[in-house]
């Protein structure tokens, strides 16, 4: 069932080949939206392009390393060749890292974790600004955790590159206010059946989680609102 907001609409997905990426990738293109997916995996993320063109959506890959700034910029210059505007743009890339006490936390993990989860969002955002400037009503929406405001044991490092990570998207949001379309949201896609969240509790039962399509589905709800910068969604178990 196609959107009104997403129908003929661009999107960008990182950390599109598996779990909640793919899903909101999925999901989106259902909805009409023309969806560029990017992470490092390309054969994962051919099977999420197939699976969207089976169910009679559009996609088109773009495997790359966000760690890598200069591929950020190829990427940007890339699809801003092609496209005049961004529409949508989903941060979902993430790294989990080790669980430890702060104290043990490995220096150079730490420097990696923050790469990715931090400086490459700014790169992102750097290099996309001016096509979601172009865009009648340009969204960015960024995956969070709950650690990243009610910090938890052993969980330091990911929750500080979190809530780095919220502190700078909202303040790009609030800085593109008044002089854009650009709206900024902050999803917590609360516990959900990903590799990532088997990683920090091996012991769970998955069937007791949400499947990644339900986190993909309510932001293709929550894209059909009309919200303002700052908008938190959080999402049941």
């Amino acid at each position: 069932m196609t959107d009104r907001f997403l129908h003929g609409k661009l999107a960008l997905v990182t950390g599109a080949s598996r779990g909640i990426g793919a899903a909101t990738a999925e999901a989106l293109a259902a909805a009409g939206a023309h969806v560029v997916l990017t992470a490092r995996t390309t054969q994962d993320l051919e099977q999420v392009e197939e699976r969207i063109h089976a169910a009679g959506g559009t996609a088109t890959i773009a495997p790359l390393d966000l760690t890598d700034g200069d591929n950020i910029a190829r990427l940007a210059a890339g699809v801003g060749g092609r496209w005049q505007a961004l529409d949508v743009l989903v941060f979902n890339a993430a790294m989990l890292g080790t669980l430890a006490p702060v104290p043990a936390i490995d220096g150079k993990e730490l420097n990696r974790l923050l790469t990715l989860n931090v400086i490459a969002q700014h790169a992102m955002i750097a290099g996309f600004d001016p096509m979601l400037r172009k865009s009648e009503a340009g969204r960015l929406i960024a995956i969070t955790s709950g650690v990243a405001q009610r910090p938890r044991a052993f969980w330091g490092a990911y929750g500080a590159s979190k809530a780095a990570f919220e502190t700078l998207v909202l303040a790009y949001g609030d800085e593109v206010r008044n002089t854009s379309a650009i709206r900024v949201a902050i999803v917590n896609p609360g516990p959900t059946r990903t590799v990532m969240r088997a990683r920090a509790y091996p012991g769970e039962d998955p069937a007791t989680l949400k499947e990644p399509s339900a986190v993909g589905e309510a932001i293709r709800a929550l894209l059909a609102e009309d919200f303002e910068t700052g908008r938190r969604l959080e999402l049941p178990r």
